[in-house]
């Protein structure tokens, strides 16, 4: 079994750097366009973007009993994996994620103060997020070094797939479905994580974290995410 690590908005494969040496199986952090390893122009990329680049990651490397992880923003793109390649994934974790009801954007779905937020940060066809507000929503429950850290490595952001409807048919494959859920989390606040679970059909598993908990508890989540494996693999047998 292989982690696929799907990062969320404004940051790229790097964010799971500080996850990767306690996790308990092989990992791929996947790139998702227009950042890292995957250049492209921010304004025109579209949600089946993503899906391609983490479909591309697990079909060239040929990974099979795949446990894929995506965090915040990639609520949006697992289920379009899940369509793809269902055959392949063992489970999906959703991490603080959000996932928009079936037709909806992520705009819908965001809490009125993040939605302000990102609106009034969008320019010149990306989304920036300016430092005070990582700091207040991102950071507020890191010490100054993961503060210093999570606040250099993030980038822009695509607007256009918060706009854009998104598809949960892939959710109606038979793959099963976690959630992992920071209870001090500032961006997806936990009451609406719990709806969120609710609409994938997910169990939930709470860690005392915000919202970057692969950077603040990076043990804690590789713990669960190694319960969540060892399910998995239970179940196969």
């Amino acid at each position: 079994m292989t982690y696929v690590l799907v990062h969320g908005a404004t940051f790229d494969g790097r964010c799971w750097e500080p996850l990767l040496p306690y996790l308990d199986a092989d990992a791929v952090a996947v790139d998702l366009p227009g950042r890292g390893s995957r250049p492209a122009d921010l304004s025109l990329i579209a949600i089946n973007d993503f899906v391609e680049a983490v479909v591309d990651e697990i079909v060239s490397r040929g990974l099979h009993d795949v446990q894929l992880v995506g965090h915040s923003l990639a609520g949006i793109t697992l289920p379009g994996v899940a369509a793809r390649v269902p055959e392949r994934l063992a489970r999906l974790v959703f991490v603080g994620a959000t996932v928009p009801a079936h037709g909806q954007t992520v705009m819908d779905a965001l809490n009125a103060t993040v939605r302000e937020l990102a609106e009034d940060n969008a320019v010149e066809g990306t989304v920036i997020a300016p430092e005070d507000w990582a700091r207040r929503l991102f950071c507020n429950d890191m010490d100054e070094t993961q503060t210093n850290w999570t606040l250099q490595h993030m980038v822009n952001e695509a607007p256009g797939v918060m706009t854009e409807p998104v598809d949960l048919r892939g959710l109606e494959n038979e793959v099963a479905c976690s959630w992992v859920l920071p209870r001090r989390d500032a961006i997806v606040v936990p009451d609406d994580q719990r709806r969120y679970a609710e609409r994938v059909g997910a169990d939930v598993n709470e860690i005392d974290a915000a919202h970057m908990v692969m950077i603040s508890q990076p043990r804690e989540l590789a713990r669960v995410l190694g319960v969540l494996r060892a399910t998995s693999t239970s179940a196969r047998k």
